[in-house]
């Protein structure tokens, strides 16, 4: 995915609903669409150079990874009211994941959450 490729967050989005499946966690899943949607976008817009996305499903729950190729991590913005929406994304990830973080890797880094209990069940 490149940036101007912004139309591929829906199909990430379809992806992983579909890889979720139907649920009665529906609120999990709506969560997991939110913050992957804020992590691919972010890695679109901001680096110009793609994403690939990595989901893993497990007993303990749900990781999500989108990996960019540039080296500069990221750091969560307090938006201010002049902003609009811009710049919420990271924040959105601190307050509903169980977890998350960054990593750097070989051409870029990698920027991951995790959900647990409600979507271990999928």
């Amino acid at each position: 995915m490149g940036q101007s490729d912004l139309g591929a967050v829906r199909e990430v989005r379809h992806a992983l609903r579909e890889l979720l499946g139907a649920s009665p966690q529906a609120e999990a899943a709506d969560v997991a669409e939110l913050l992957t949607s804020e992590l691919v976008t972010n890695a679109l817009v901001h680096t110009g150079h793609g994403a690939v996305v990595t989901v893993t499903v497990g007993e303990a729950g749900l990781r999500v990874e989108v990996r960019d190729f540039m080296p500069t991590l990221p750091t969560p913005y307090a938006p201010s009211s002049d902003d609009g929406t811009h710049g919420r994304g990271l924040l959105l990830v601190q307050a509903l994941a169980d977890a998350w973080g960054v990593h750097e890797h070989d051409r870029g880094k990698v920027v991951w959450f995790e959900l647990g209990d409600g979507v271990a069940r999928y």
